[in-house]
């Protein structure tokens, strides 16, 4: 997604880390209901007097929890579609687009884009809006890009402010894993529960220069063993705090030379199937990541000329077979991106999903109603695609039980 540079200049102070007050989670406890015994009393005959009884009292038991399977059989194939995408929000609005998004195309997830220093309260208020959207039973995935230096969507009052990963990777793992879990936590009290970072891409030294990642001092560092240190401190630290992290941007933008919101034709020329430098998803895959956000860069030693987000050999067989990924694929930007222009908006969706991607990112929420359109065309006509349709909206429907978004 397009990056916009904030004010600059503003250091992570690290005793507020110590000072931010956590909410952790309070698992209900259960009990079971005492049923009163049955009467041994003689049932009276018709010649006896009798006198009222009381009746044993009934007890209920609480409505079985909503589970995905049952979720999916009970929508319709528009519904399942909206499930499949993720659309933009402003991080201090609702804009009438991403209302339609919600309520007529069924859309189930949002990003929070654009940089915002409101703090706190405002962000609440744009979640709590946007938590009324969502149909009864399913809630909203809601998600923001907060890693640090330049891409640090939320902030203002109540939100601490991150240093570039580059500094992070100057901090030990265990440190910056407490302060990650202390920004999930603010993340957690905004109402966000989705975070697209950390970036798990590698720039290596002398390079040169690397717009998307590498130029914006998006990196933890310049080797893989570097990168996955600090990258799965981000991970554990976030994920401790309750938030799904995003790792990105599979199979990896550190040694390209173009930015894909902003270029077209970017391509990566070096990276294979047992690159060292995909050493830092493979972490994050055993540690079973919830998301995984793929690159729209063309790899030209894994499948030349397809963007990896619309190539099934790079999403399923790279991502899914080879390393075992089993959570969800989600895009990198599919409506602005330069790197996608040349495909209809309708189309990109389509391929996506083929490719065997699951969410469908795009930063523009008119295009929600097109992209549902042709996802639900292509599964009426195809009952190859319409299987993956339902395999992935279900996968997205098991994600937010396990995140307590269902019933």
């Amino acid at each position: 997604m397009r990056r916009l540079p904030v004010v600059a200049g503003a250091l992570l102070l690290l005793a507020a880390c110590s000072s931010t007050s956590g909410h952790g989670s309070v698992v209900p406890g259960s009990s079971s209901a005492r049923s009163t015994p049955r009467s041994t009393r003689p049932v009276p005959t018709s010649s006896s007097k009798t006198r009222p009884t009381t009746s044993p009292a009934r007890t209920s038991s609480p409505p079985a929890p909503a589970t995905a399977e049952g979720v999916l059989a009970g929508m319709s194939l528009r519904e399942r579609v909206g499930q499949l995408l993720m659309v933009d929000c402003p991080t201090t609005s609702v804009p009438d687009a991403t209302v339609v998004a919600i309520r007529q195309s069924h859309v189930g997830s949002v990003i929070l884009d654009g940089t915002s220093t409101a703090g706190m309260g405002s962000t609440q208020d744009v979640t709590g809006r946007l938590r009324a959207l969502a149909p009864r039973g399913v809630g909203l995935f809601i998600a923001t890009d907060q890693e640090g230096g330049l891409v640090q969507r939320l902030q203002g009052p109540g939100f601490t402010r991150i240093v570039s990963a580059v500094e992070q990777g100057g901090i030990a793992p265990a440190t910056l894993q407490e302060f990650a879990l202390s920004w999930a936590q603010q993340l957690r009290q905004a109402g966000v529960n989705v975070n697209l970072a950390p970036v798990l891409d590698t720039v290596p030294a002398g390079f040169g220069s690397n717009p998307p990642i590498g130029d914006l001092d998006r990196q933890y560092g310049s080797t893989p063993a570097a990168v996955t240190a600090h990258g799965m401190a981000v991970v554990r630290g976030m994920t401790a705090a309750g938030i799904d992290v995003t790792v990105k941007h599979f199979p990896g933008l550190g040694r390209t030379r173009g930015n894909t919101d902003l270029s077209s034709g970017v391509t990566d020329y070096v990276t294979t199937r047992d690159d060292p430098y995909l050493a830092p998803f493979r972490a994050a895959i055993a540690a079973h990541v919830p998301f995984v956000m793929m690159s729209t860069a063309i790899y030209a030693r894994l499948d030349p000329g397809t963007p990896a987000a619309f190539s099934p050999t790079i999403v399923t067989g790279l991502l899914r077979h080879q390393l075992g990924f089993g959570g969800l694929v989600i895009s990198d930007d599919l409506g602005n991106a330069a790197q996608v222009r040349g495909l209809s908006v309708g189309r990109r969706a389509v391929q996506f999903v083929a490719a065997g991607g699951d969410v469908v990112l795009t930063v523009d929420a008119t295009q929600a109603a097109t992209m549902t359109g042709a996802l639900v065309a292509r599964a009426q006509s195809d009952p190859t695609f319409r299987q993956q349709v339902d395999a992935a909206a279900l996968l997205v429907l098991q994600a937010k039980q396990a995140r307590g978004l269902l019933g």
